[in-house]
């Protein structure tokens, strides 16, 4: 009997060192010669060429429109490999980018429209104004503490500073660059990690992207939106059903809401898994950055008896772990 499974695709920065090379298995996939095909009308660096490079050059690999176009890639390319006669998909979702690769898992977008829109949306937002940082709001036991959600709403009294992602256990803040030095300098350091500037992030999904997201509601219009063949939950956690959809309200949310508004990834896995109720939850990579937001956004509504990071272990550990790896579940 197949499992049901809701899919989440990740966000931006997750093509990291270690995952050049991550899509040789797909080399020669049409899917894959589709958005090449593209990045070279574009004018860009294939994803294959970018992938097969001797060495990875941050200069290179971390170009937004470089980075972007690998991430979706290999989202989209690991979403197509998943055995269907092992697990039925009952929705999909994911952490900002992570919803344009939801788009195209969905039906909404061909490979060709997505990769055009992922690698143009990535330079029209890397180009805007302020910066990004992440804190952490858990204990040990991965549950909120409260000290810490309090020190991080003072912060967020401050002008020009805003949540740009709520991610899991982790508050992810976005403003102009005074107010993230200010609010970085004020929390109190943790585990000689946090607060963590992300390199080369401006102000994602804050009121600092309001002309990105202006730029892009103009330049891609409703038409290149198809009806989703698949459920999804977007960043307010909102279901878009698979069936006829207001195009006009999937492009306002496309380009406008979750482009300058929070961003809120925790919300969206729980509406998941209390509306799915599926048997597991597939992350698609590259990289593995997803498994601990998904586990703690779990452990704060306390899914099947999750309240814990031991509990979370030990269901990992169980015959059944409730979090598989897509690489994991590709057709043999």
């Amino acid at each position: 009997m197949k499992k049901t499974a809701v899919v989440l695709c990740p966000g931006r920065g997750t093509y990291q060192k270690t995952e050049l090379g991550s899509l040789a298995a797909y080399y020669q996939n049409p899917l894959l010669g589709q958005i090449d095909g593209v990045r070279q009308a574009l004018g860009l660096a294939t994803v294959s060429e970018l992938d097969q490079a001797e060495r990875y050059l941050h200069a290179l690999h971390q170009l937004p429109s470089n980075n972007a176009a690998l991430i979706y890639a290999a989202g989209l390319l690991q979403f197509q490999g998943i055995d269907r006669d092992e697990y039925d998909i009952v929705a999909v979702s994911g952490n900002s980018m992570g919803w344009y690769t939801t788009l195209s898992c969905a039906g909404v977008w061909d490979a060709e429209i997505g990769s055009e829109i992922v690698s143009g949306m990535a330079s029209l937002t890397a180009t805007a104004a302020g910066q990004q940082f992440i804190y952490p709001l858990l204990d040990e036991q991965w549950r909120l503490d409260p000290d810490k959600v309090a020190a991080v709403a003072k912060q967020l009294e401050m002008p020009d500073l805003y949540n740009s992602i709520q991610y899991g256990g982790y508050a992810v803040l976005a403003g102009s660059n005074a107010a993230v030095q200010t609010a970085m300098a004020e929390l109190p350091p943790l585990d000689q990690r946090f607060p963590l500037l992300l390199q080369g992030h401006a102000a994602f999904h804050s009121p600092l992207m309001q002309e990105a997201s202006t730029q892009a509601l103009a330049r891609w219009q409703t038409g290149v939106f198809a009806n989703p063949q698949l459920p999804m939950i977007d960043g307010e956690g909102r279901i878009w059903p698979a069936a006829p959809v207001q195009k006009s309200a999937l492009h306002h949310y496309t380009f406008g809401t979750q482009v300058s508004a929070c961003y809120d990834f925790k919300k969206a896995v729980q509406v998941a898994v209390r509306e799915f109720a599926p048997d597991c939850v597939i992350l698609l990579g590259p990289g593995q950055n997803l498994g601990g937001a998904v586990a703690q956004s779990l452990i704060e509504i306390g899914w099947q008896g999750l309240h814990s990071k031991q509990d979370f272990t030990d269901l990992q550990q169980s015959a059944s772990p409730f979090l598989l790896e897509a690489v994991a579940c590709q057709r043999q």
